[in-house]
Protein backbone atom coordinates (compact mmCIF):
# COMPACT_ATOMS: atom_id res chain seq x y z
CA UNK A 1 0.00 0.00 0.00
CA UNK A 2 1.39 3.49 -1.19
CA UNK A 3 1.77 6.23 1.20
CA UNK A 4 0.00 10.01 0.62
CA UNK A 5 2.90 11.81 0.73
CA UNK A 6 0.09 14.84 0.86
CA UNK A 7 -1.33 14.17 4.51
CA UNK A 8 2.38 14.53 6.03
CA UNK A 9 5.45 16.95 6.43
CA UNK A 10 8.16 16.06 4.54
CA UNK A 11 11.33 17.77 5.16
CA UNK A 12 15.12 17.20 2.93
CA UNK A 13 18.45 16.75 4.73
CA UNK A 14 19.66 19.86 4.45
CA UNK A 15 16.47 21.66 5.79
CA UNK A 16 16.54 19.59 8.92
CA UNK A 17 20.09 20.45 9.57
CA UNK A 18 19.93 23.54 8.75
CA UNK A 19 16.57 23.56 11.83
CA UNK A 20 19.03 21.79 14.13
CA UNK A 21 21.98 24.33 13.28
CA UNK A 22 19.63 27.44 13.94
CA UNK A 23 18.57 25.54 16.98
CA UNK A 24 21.66 25.20 18.66
CA UNK A 25 22.47 28.89 17.48
CA UNK A 26 19.69 30.12 19.67
CA UNK A 27 20.70 28.30 22.73
CA UNK A 28 23.12 30.73 24.21
CA UNK A 29 24.87 28.61 26.53
CA UNK A 30 25.92 26.76 23.74
CA UNK A 31 27.66 30.08 22.08
CA UNK A 32 30.28 30.56 24.87
CA UNK A 33 30.48 26.95 26.82
CA UNK A 34 33.77 25.95 28.70
CA UNK A 35 34.35 22.23 28.53
CA UNK A 36 36.60 19.42 30.54
CA UNK A 37 38.35 16.40 29.12
CA UNK A 38 41.14 14.53 27.49
CA UNK A 39 42.70 15.31 24.51
CA UNK A 40 42.42 11.87 22.05
CA UNK A 41 42.85 12.44 18.36
CA UNK A 42 44.94 15.32 18.44
CA UNK A 43 46.12 16.27 14.75
CA UNK A 44 47.66 19.76 13.54
CA UNK A 45 46.74 20.20 9.87
CA UNK A 46 49.08 21.87 7.42
CA UNK A 47 46.57 24.38 7.44
CA UNK A 48 47.16 25.45 10.58
CA UNK A 49 43.86 23.80 11.83
CA UNK A 50 43.80 21.83 14.86
CA UNK A 51 41.43 18.73 14.85
CA UNK A 52 41.23 16.61 18.13
CA UNK A 53 38.54 15.22 20.28
CA UNK A 54 37.17 15.72 23.88
CA UNK A 55 36.33 12.90 26.02
CA UNK A 56 36.47 11.77 29.37
CA UNK A 57 34.82 8.38 30.96
CA UNK A 58 31.20 9.56 29.78
CA UNK A 59 31.31 10.28 26.30
CA UNK A 60 33.11 12.38 23.72
CA UNK A 61 32.94 15.22 21.71
CA UNK A 62 34.32 16.29 18.09
CA UNK A 63 36.40 19.45 18.46
CA UNK A 64 38.71 22.16 15.95
CA UNK A 65 40.81 24.67 16.58
CA UNK A 66 41.13 26.76 13.26
CA UNK A 67 44.05 29.04 12.51
CA UNK A 68 42.72 31.95 13.03
CA UNK A 69 42.14 31.03 16.68
CA UNK A 70 45.29 29.91 17.73
CA UNK A 71 46.84 32.72 19.34
CA UNK A 72 43.96 31.29 22.52
CA UNK A 73 46.56 28.41 22.84
CA UNK A 74 49.79 28.60 24.36
CA UNK A 75 51.08 25.70 24.53
CA UNK A 76 51.34 22.26 22.09
CA UNK A 77 48.31 20.55 22.55
CA UNK A 78 49.09 16.49 22.81
CA UNK A 79 47.74 13.28 23.29
CA UNK A 80 46.52 12.80 26.90
CA UNK A 81 46.29 16.24 27.93
CA UNK A 82 43.83 17.46 30.49
CA UNK A 83 42.56 20.54 29.32
CA UNK A 84 39.84 23.17 29.38
CA UNK A 85 38.44 24.14 26.10
CA UNK A 86 36.60 27.10 25.76
CA UNK A 87 34.19 27.75 22.02
CA UNK A 88 31.06 27.41 21.16
CA UNK A 89 28.91 24.20 19.89
CA UNK A 90 27.77 24.29 16.28
CA UNK A 91 26.09 22.38 14.08
CA UNK A 92 28.23 21.36 10.66
CA UNK A 93 25.49 21.49 7.84
CA UNK A 94 26.37 19.37 5.58
CA UNK A 95 27.38 16.03 7.75
CA UNK A 96 24.82 16.57 10.41
CA UNK A 97 27.06 16.73 13.03
CA UNK A 98 27.73 18.75 15.78
CA UNK A 99 31.44 19.95 17.50
CA UNK A 100 32.61 22.46 19.86
CA UNK A 101 34.71 25.16 17.92
CA UNK A 102 37.62 25.85 20.23
CA UNK A 103 38.33 29.81 20.93
CA UNK A 104 40.91 29.22 23.85
CA UNK A 105 42.23 26.14 25.46
CA UNK A 106 44.23 25.55 28.57
CA UNK A 107 45.57 23.17 30.95
CA UNK A 108 43.65 21.44 33.60
CA UNK A 109 45.20 21.99 37.21
CA UNK A 110 48.39 23.28 37.70
CA UNK A 111 49.11 23.08 33.96
CA UNK A 112 46.04 25.56 33.88
CA UNK A 113 48.08 27.94 36.21
CA UNK A 114 50.98 27.69 34.13
CA UNK A 115 48.79 28.93 30.65
CA UNK A 116 48.01 31.89 32.95
CA UNK A 117 51.36 32.61 34.01
CA UNK A 118 52.27 32.81 30.12
CA UNK A 119 49.60 34.75 29.35
CA UNK A 120 50.09 37.12 32.14
CA UNK A 121 53.54 37.28 31.12
CA UNK A 122 53.34 38.07 27.35
CA UNK A 123 50.82 40.74 28.53
CA UNK A 124 53.09 42.74 31.11
CA UNK A 125 56.03 42.28 28.25
CA UNK A 126 53.30 43.90 26.12
CA UNK A 127 52.48 46.98 28.15
CA UNK A 128 56.46 47.06 28.50
CA UNK A 129 56.75 46.82 32.79
CA UNK A 130 59.83 43.98 32.23
CA UNK A 131 62.00 46.97 29.50
CA UNK A 132 65.64 47.09 30.84
CA UNK A 133 64.97 51.68 30.88
CA UNK A 134 62.38 51.41 34.03
CA UNK A 135 64.77 49.36 36.25
CA UNK A 136 65.96 51.41 38.91
CA UNK A 137 69.75 50.71 40.05
CA UNK A 138 70.24 49.05 43.52
CA UNK A 139 71.75 51.46 45.67
CA UNK A 140 75.64 50.85 46.92
CA UNK A 141 75.41 51.87 50.27
CA UNK A 142 72.15 51.36 51.94
CA UNK A 143 71.14 52.39 55.74
CA UNK A 144 67.82 50.60 55.63
CA UNK A 145 66.82 47.38 53.89
CA UNK A 146 62.39 46.79 54.48
CA UNK A 147 61.51 42.73 53.61
CA UNK A 148 58.00 41.75 52.32
CA UNK A 149 58.09 38.00 53.51
CA UNK A 150 56.39 35.39 56.03
CA UNK A 151 57.85 36.37 59.23
CA UNK A 152 58.96 33.12 59.83
CA UNK A 153 61.02 30.10 57.60
CA UNK A 154 64.06 29.99 56.06
CA UNK A 155 64.02 33.60 53.70
CA UNK A 156 63.88 35.63 56.31
CA UNK A 157 66.16 33.92 58.61
CA UNK A 158 68.69 33.58 55.47
CA UNK A 159 67.89 37.24 54.97
CA UNK A 160 68.58 37.98 59.06
CA UNK A 161 72.10 35.89 58.72
CA UNK A 162 73.82 37.27 55.41
CA UNK A 163 73.01 41.24 56.41
CA UNK A 164 74.06 40.43 60.08
CA UNK A 165 77.49 39.13 58.54
CA UNK A 166 78.27 41.33 55.93
CA UNK A 167 77.08 44.72 57.73
CA UNK A 168 75.53 45.01 60.85
CA UNK A 169 74.76 48.65 61.11
CA UNK A 170 72.53 48.03 58.16
CA UNK A 171 68.76 48.38 59.72
CA UNK A 172 66.26 45.53 58.32
CA UNK A 173 62.68 46.17 58.43
CA UNK A 174 60.54 43.47 57.98
CA UNK A 175 56.84 43.42 57.08
CA UNK A 176 55.25 39.77 57.82
CA UNK A 177 53.10 39.47 54.96
CA UNK A 178 51.49 36.28 53.17
CA UNK A 179 53.29 34.34 50.61
CA UNK A 180 50.94 31.77 50.05
CA UNK A 181 46.79 31.11 49.68
CA UNK A 182 44.11 33.18 49.98
CA UNK A 183 44.82 36.85 50.81
CA UNK A 184 48.61 36.55 50.03
CA UNK A 185 48.59 38.74 47.00
CA UNK A 186 46.89 42.00 49.34
CA UNK A 187 49.25 40.90 51.93
CA UNK A 188 52.36 41.50 49.17
CA UNK A 189 50.93 44.61 47.71
CA UNK A 190 50.25 46.36 51.26
CA UNK A 191 54.21 45.13 52.32
CA UNK A 192 55.20 46.98 49.42
CA UNK A 193 53.53 50.34 49.97
CA UNK A 194 54.02 50.40 53.83
CA UNK A 195 57.81 49.75 53.43
CA UNK A 196 57.63 52.50 50.91
CA UNK A 197 56.03 54.76 52.97
CA UNK A 198 58.59 54.11 55.50
CA UNK A 199 61.23 55.56 53.16
CA UNK A 200 63.79 52.74 53.11
CA UNK A 201 66.76 52.29 50.52
CA UNK A 202 66.04 49.35 49.12
CA UNK A 203 63.07 45.87 49.56
CA UNK A 204 63.19 42.43 49.03
CA UNK A 205 60.13 41.38 48.24
CA UNK A 206 59.97 36.94 48.40
CA UNK A 207 59.75 33.77 49.95
CA UNK A 208 60.95 30.29 50.06
CA UNK A 209 60.89 27.86 47.55
CA UNK A 210 57.29 25.55 46.17
CA UNK A 211 55.14 24.57 43.78
CA UNK A 212 53.61 27.04 41.02
CA UNK A 213 50.32 26.71 43.39
CA UNK A 214 52.78 28.34 46.58
CA UNK A 215 54.60 30.66 44.34
CA UNK A 216 51.21 31.92 42.73
CA UNK A 217 50.74 35.22 44.84
CA UNK A 218 54.11 36.46 42.98
CA UNK A 219 52.37 35.82 39.90
CA UNK A 220 49.17 38.24 40.18
CA UNK A 221 49.30 41.06 38.40
CA UNK A 222 47.93 42.64 41.72
CA UNK A 223 51.72 42.38 42.70
CA UNK A 224 53.45 43.03 39.79
CA UNK A 225 51.82 46.35 39.36
CA UNK A 226 52.88 47.57 43.01
CA UNK A 227 56.32 46.35 42.30
CA UNK A 228 56.77 48.10 39.15
CA UNK A 229 54.87 51.02 40.58
CA UNK A 230 57.25 51.07 43.75
CA UNK A 231 59.67 54.40 43.77
CA UNK A 232 61.87 52.27 45.78
CA UNK A 233 64.00 49.22 44.39
CA UNK A 234 63.24 46.04 44.55
CA UNK A 235 64.99 42.73 44.23
CA UNK A 236 62.95 39.95 44.00
CA UNK A 237 63.82 36.58 45.52
CA UNK A 238 61.07 33.82 45.20
CA UNK A 239 61.80 30.27 45.44
CA UNK A 240 65.03 28.43 44.48
CA UNK A 241 67.36 29.54 41.46
CA UNK A 242 65.17 27.08 38.99
CA UNK A 243 61.72 29.03 40.31
CA UNK A 244 60.66 32.00 38.22
CA UNK A 245 57.60 34.43 39.06
CA UNK A 246 56.36 37.25 37.27
CA UNK A 247 57.58 40.19 39.47
CA UNK A 248 61.28 38.49 38.79
CA UNK A 249 60.38 40.19 35.26
CA UNK A 250 59.30 43.30 36.89
CA UNK A 251 61.70 44.12 39.77
CA UNK A 252 64.38 46.13 39.47
CA UNK A 253 66.61 43.10 40.02
CA UNK A 254 65.87 39.46 40.50
CA UNK A 255 67.79 37.33 43.02
CA UNK A 256 68.07 33.53 42.51
CA UNK A 257 67.58 32.94 46.24
CA UNK A 258 66.88 35.32 49.17
CA UNK A 259 70.33 34.94 50.56
CA UNK A 260 71.62 35.62 47.08
CA UNK A 261 69.19 38.86 47.64
CA UNK A 262 70.33 39.91 50.78
CA UNK A 263 74.31 39.48 49.69
CA UNK A 264 73.45 42.38 46.39
CA UNK A 265 71.38 44.49 48.82
CA UNK A 266 73.66 44.61 52.15
CA UNK A 267 76.97 46.00 51.22
CA UNK A 268 79.80 44.48 53.50
CA UNK A 269 81.64 46.21 55.85
CA UNK A 270 84.78 45.08 55.46
CA UNK A 271 85.33 45.14 51.86
CA UNK A 272 84.05 48.78 52.08
CA UNK A 273 87.20 49.87 54.90
CA UNK A 274 89.31 48.12 52.33
CA UNK A 275 88.35 50.02 49.54
CA UNK A 276 88.56 53.32 51.89
CA UNK A 277 91.82 52.48 52.78
CA UNK A 278 93.22 51.65 49.18
CA UNK A 279 91.64 55.24 48.38
CA UNK A 280 92.84 56.61 51.26
CA UNK A 281 96.39 55.64 50.44
CA UNK A 282 95.93 55.98 46.75
CA UNK A 283 94.72 59.62 47.61
CA UNK A 284 98.14 59.83 49.71
CA UNK A 285 100.28 59.14 46.68
CA UNK A 286 98.83 61.53 44.31
CA UNK A 287 98.96 64.44 46.95
CA UNK A 288 102.82 63.48 47.62
CA UNK A 289 103.19 63.85 43.35
CA UNK A 290 101.30 66.69 43.22
CA UNK A 291 102.89 68.90 46.21
CA UNK A 292 106.27 66.93 44.83
CA UNK A 293 105.30 68.89 41.69
CA UNK A 294 104.16 71.86 43.25
CA UNK A 295 107.28 72.50 44.82
CA UNK A 296 109.10 72.03 41.54
CA UNK A 297 106.88 74.39 39.62
CA UNK A 298 107.49 77.04 42.70
CA UNK A 299 111.25 76.30 42.12
CA UNK A 300 110.99 77.08 38.40
CA UNK A 301 108.76 79.99 39.39
CA UNK A 302 111.01 81.62 41.70
CA UNK A 303 114.34 80.99 39.17
CA UNK A 304 112.58 82.72 36.46
CA UNK A 305 111.57 85.11 39.48
CA UNK A 306 114.90 85.96 39.82
CA UNK A 307 116.37 86.04 36.39
CA UNK A 308 113.69 88.61 35.57
CA UNK A 309 113.58 90.75 38.61
CA UNK A 310 115.37 94.16 38.56
CA UNK A 311 117.69 92.86 41.21
CA UNK A 312 118.90 90.20 38.82
CA UNK A 313 118.69 92.12 35.78
CA UNK A 314 120.83 94.87 38.09
CA UNK A 315 123.29 92.21 39.25
CA UNK A 316 123.74 91.07 35.63
CA UNK A 317 124.69 94.65 34.34
CA UNK A 318 126.89 94.80 36.91
CA UNK A 319 128.98 91.75 36.01
CA UNK A 320 128.48 93.03 32.74
CA UNK A 321 130.41 96.13 33.78
CA UNK A 322 132.68 94.06 35.52
CA UNK A 323 133.87 92.00 32.59
CA UNK A 324 134.30 95.03 30.52
CA UNK A 325 136.26 96.30 32.66
CA UNK A 326 138.15 93.43 33.70
CA UNK A 327 138.64 93.12 29.21
CA UNK A 328 139.37 97.14 29.51
CA UNK A 329 142.23 96.25 32.28
CA UNK A 330 143.44 93.63 29.99
CA UNK A 331 143.04 95.76 26.90
CA UNK A 332 145.34 98.56 28.86
CA UNK A 333 147.95 96.14 30.06
CA UNK A 334 148.18 94.46 26.48
CA UNK A 335 148.27 98.41 24.93
CA UNK A 336 151.15 99.27 27.85
CA UNK A 337 153.11 96.61 27.19
CA UNK A 338 153.08 97.19 23.73
CA UNK A 339 154.14 100.38 24.44
CA UNK A 340 156.21 99.78 26.60
CA UNK A 341 158.46 97.36 24.40
CA UNK A 342 157.70 100.29 21.58
CA UNK A 343 159.71 102.77 23.71
CA UNK A 344 162.32 100.65 24.84
CA UNK A 345 163.26 100.23 20.56
CA UNK A 346 163.12 104.02 20.27
CA UNK A 347 165.03 104.12 23.60
CA UNK A 348 167.55 101.78 21.90
CA UNK A 349 167.41 103.89 18.51
CA UNK A 350 168.04 106.91 20.07
CA UNK A 351 170.46 105.98 22.36
CA UNK A 352 172.29 104.27 19.64
CA UNK A 353 172.20 108.21 17.88
CA UNK A 354 172.65 109.60 21.48
CA UNK A 355 176.08 112.53 20.99
CA UNK A 356 176.50 111.13 24.82
CA UNK A 357 176.98 107.66 23.12
CA UNK A 358 179.01 109.19 20.83
CA UNK A 359 181.29 111.56 23.15
CA UNK A 360 181.42 108.02 25.40
CA UNK A 361 183.24 106.72 22.44
CA UNK A 362 186.07 109.41 22.33
CA UNK A 363 184.36 111.84 20.48
CA UNK A 364 183.64 115.73 21.16
CA UNK A 365 181.02 118.07 20.46
CA UNK A 366 182.79 121.07 18.64
CA UNK A 367 181.08 124.88 19.09
CA UNK A 368 181.98 128.46 18.53
CA UNK A 369 182.38 130.89 20.88
CA UNK A 370 178.38 131.41 20.20
CA UNK A 371 177.68 128.17 21.01
CA UNK A 372 176.49 126.75 17.75
CA UNK A 373 177.81 123.66 16.33
CA UNK A 374 180.77 123.56 14.55
CA UNK A 375 179.96 121.03 11.13
CA UNK A 376 181.72 121.58 8.68
CA UNK A 377 185.49 122.95 8.09
CA UNK A 378 184.79 125.76 6.51
CA UNK A 379 183.41 127.29 9.90
CA UNK A 380 186.49 127.24 11.30
CA UNK A 381 189.54 129.51 10.69
CA UNK A 382 192.92 129.96 12.13
CA UNK A 383 193.01 131.63 15.66
CA UNK A 384 189.11 130.91 16.25
CA UNK A 385 188.34 129.94 19.56
CA UNK A 386 186.55 126.88 20.04
CA UNK A 387 184.64 124.77 22.83
CA UNK A 388 185.26 121.08 22.96
CA UNK A 389 182.02 119.57 24.96
CA UNK A 390 183.02 115.91 25.91
CA UNK A 391 182.24 113.65 28.04
CA UNK A 392 183.27 114.43 31.36
CA UNK A 393 183.40 117.81 30.64
CA UNK A 394 184.29 120.84 27.86
CA UNK A 395 187.89 121.58 26.67
CA UNK A 396 187.94 125.47 25.40
CA UNK A 397 190.34 125.45 22.80
CA UNK A 398 192.31 127.61 19.73
CA UNK A 399 192.60 126.63 16.04
CA UNK A 400 196.29 126.91 15.18
CA UNK A 401 196.09 125.02 12.06
CA UNK A 402 193.62 123.24 10.02
CA UNK A 403 194.46 120.51 7.82
CA UNK A 404 191.87 119.68 5.44
CA UNK A 405 191.50 115.82 4.06
CA UNK A 406 189.69 115.84 1.82
CA UNK A 407 191.90 118.02 -0.64
CA UNK A 408 194.97 115.34 1.02
CA UNK A 409 192.42 112.90 -0.52
CA UNK A 410 191.83 114.27 -4.06
CA UNK A 411 195.27 114.76 -4.54
CA UNK A 412 197.38 112.41 -6.47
Amino acid sequence: MGINTRQKNVYSVGQVNAYIKNLFAQDFMLERIAVKGEVSNCKYHTSGHIYFTLKDASGAIACIMFAGNRKGLSFRMKEGDDVVVTGSVQVYERDGKYQLYAREIVLDGAGALYVRYEQLKRELAEMGMFAPEYKQPIPKYIRTLGVVTAPTGAAVRDIQNIARRRNPGVQLILYPALVQGEGAAASIVNGIRALTALGVDAMIVGRGGGSIEDLWAFNEELVARAVFDCPIPVISAVGHETDTTIIDYVADLRAPTPSAAAELAVWQLEEAENRIDAMQAEMTRRMERRLEAGRNRAQALLLRMRRVSPESRLNAKRQYALDLEARMELYMERALERAKHRLALLAQRMESCSPLKKLGEGYALVTDEDGRAVRELEQVKAGMRLNLRMLEGDVAARVEEITCRKRQMQEP
